[in-house]
């Protein structure tokens, strides 16, 4: 298939893609704002509402990196049709569910399906489109997940306000729509067929989840027994015939380092939605419908700018990007930091900032890992970038969980802090300022922006001989 052949099929893929992945997002996000609901209503605390969240990404982590594997087997097309049938059964489980280990159960059925997802979202853009377009593509890709984290707060809100919270299941159910047409225009590509090392995808997910389960419970003793589980997967990966992820590629240091940076970065992302309907509802006593149209606008308008992030990325470069990204998160996390408890007006303007950043953050480091990588190695190696951002968006969710708990302190991290019964938010928020701030110094030490600009330099020297010799 020819490249512009190839870059209109993805053309007309995009936008099914987008319209998938704001209902894989809604689903991953929407219960944020009903936690507090729930935790009520069963009468549990907030690091184990945080299970809802955090269960779901342990699966979906070790999903999508499973499922960039298997496309390397399998038709991409056979994948979704698989994951999108088993995502609709969980929600079917969920929407039924009478205990709360039924209701987590569902989600972690939804998320062995809804894995296939970010999986494809990662591929398409990478398969279809060539370098130079691609950081618009990635910017539609980002488009959807940002619309999809708009309408979520709303939607749980309306549904949990005029029926109940459980019907949130059922929404998990449309994305079936968008199966007749990804079978439609996905092609049969495969890569190289390999064996898949189930031994090693188990010790990964089983490492993640004791880890993760150790925060949350607070047992050194079950962090234990992720950290054997770990060292028994790299003992694994190390010595297989045909590891679950293959130890040569992390040879490549840009990539190494690309994902070092986009873990880091995914905490911070991740934070603000976990973080916001819980001192929304337990300091400023909002209803959950009136928290979704609190967190409305920052969301729809970074939905609205991530094409523009995308045209930034490929027109100046994804140093620029990040270091916006980076800017705009650093001062809606100081700002959140001193004002946080106060009138939701004000809330509603400072998130603007925060959304932006992580829009624009996601485009860049997708962009450059996606630059790092050999055609062979685009599905494990972007799975194994969705892997990592949503092990760091568990461990963020259980942390800060965990954090709440608490209830209050007495430590008071930023001196400026306005609201007096808002210190343990404020820490928080002023915690994740300063991760802001190392992430964006080791950045700097690690791509220099004047490699970005000078790489970019040398393709428009490029195009204008091009354009001189014809």
């Amino acid at each position: 298939m020819e490249v512009t052949d190839k870059q209109k099929i993805g053309e007309k893929l995009l936008p099914i893609l987008a319209f998938t992945l704001v209902f894989s997002i809604m689903n991953a996000s929407m219960f944020n704002v009903v936690m507090p609901v729930i935790s009520k209503e069963f009468g549990i605390t907030a690091s184990q509402v945080s299970w809802l969240i955090t269960g779901y990404m342990i699966v979906f982590a070790v999903g999508s990196v499973t499922y960039g594997k298997l496309a390397d087997k399998y038709r991409l097309k056979d994948l979704l049709t698989f994951g999108l049938i088993i995502f609709a059964l969980g929600s079917i489980v969920g929407l039924l569910a009478s205990e709360y280990w039924m209701i987590v159960l569902g989600r972690v059925l939804q998320a062995s399906g809804a894995a296939v997802i970010p999986a494809t979202a990662m591929i398409v853009p990478v398969r279809y489109f060539s370098p130079e377009k691609r950081g618009r593509a990635l910017g539609t890709v980002a488009a959807g997940l940002a619309l999809g984290t708009a309408l979520a707060p709303i939607v749980a809100g309306i549904v949990t306000s005029f029926i109940n919270w459980r019907f949130l299941f059922l929404i998990s159910v449309i994305p079936l729509i968008a199966l007749p047409f990804f079978r439609k225009y996905l092609d049969n590509d495969r890569g190289k067929a390999q064996k898949i090392d189930y031994l090693g995808g188990i010790l990964l997910g089983g490492s993640v989840a004791l880890l993760l389960m150790s925060i949350s419970v607070g047992s050194w003793f079950i962090a234990l027994g992720g950290a054997v589980t770990l060292v028994l997967f790299i003992v694994r990966i190390r010595t297989a015939t045909e590891p679950f992820i293959q130890p040569k590629l992390f040879s490549n240091k840009k990539y190494t380092f690309s994902l070092i940076m986009t873990f880091l970065a995914t905490s911070l992302s991740f934070s603000m939605p976990f973080v916001t309907p819980q001192f929304l509802a337990g300091l400023n006593q909002l209803s959950p419908a009136i928290i979704g149209f609190v967190m409305f606008p920052a969301a729809i308008t970074s939905a609205l700018m991530g094409r523009r992030g995308g045209r930034l990325a490929d027109e100046k470069g994804n140093s620029f990007l990040v270091y916006l990204a980076i800017s705009l998160s650093f001062t809606c996390f100081i700002l959140l930091s001193v004002f946080v408890g106060l009138s939701p007006y004000l809330i509603v303007f400072l998130l603007i900032f925060g959304n932006i950043g992580q829009t624009f953050m996601q485009i860049a480091m997708s962009n450059t890992i996606s630059r790092t990588l050999a055609k062979e190695q685009i599905g494990v190696g972007m799975g194994l970038m969705s892997l990592l951002n949503f092990i760091s968006g568990a461990m963020t969710t259980s942390i800060i969980g965990k954090m709440l708990d608490l209830k209050q302190t007495a430590v008071h991290f930023n001196p400026f802090a306005i609201h007096n019964g808002a210190y343990l938010y404020s820490n928080i928020f002023f915690s994740l300022a300063i991760l802001a701030a190392i992430i964006v110094g080791l950045y700097y030490l690690l791509f220099r922006p004047s490699r970005d600009k000078a790489a970019l330099q040398t393709k428009l020297e490029k195009t204008k001989s091009s354009s001189t010799t014809a």
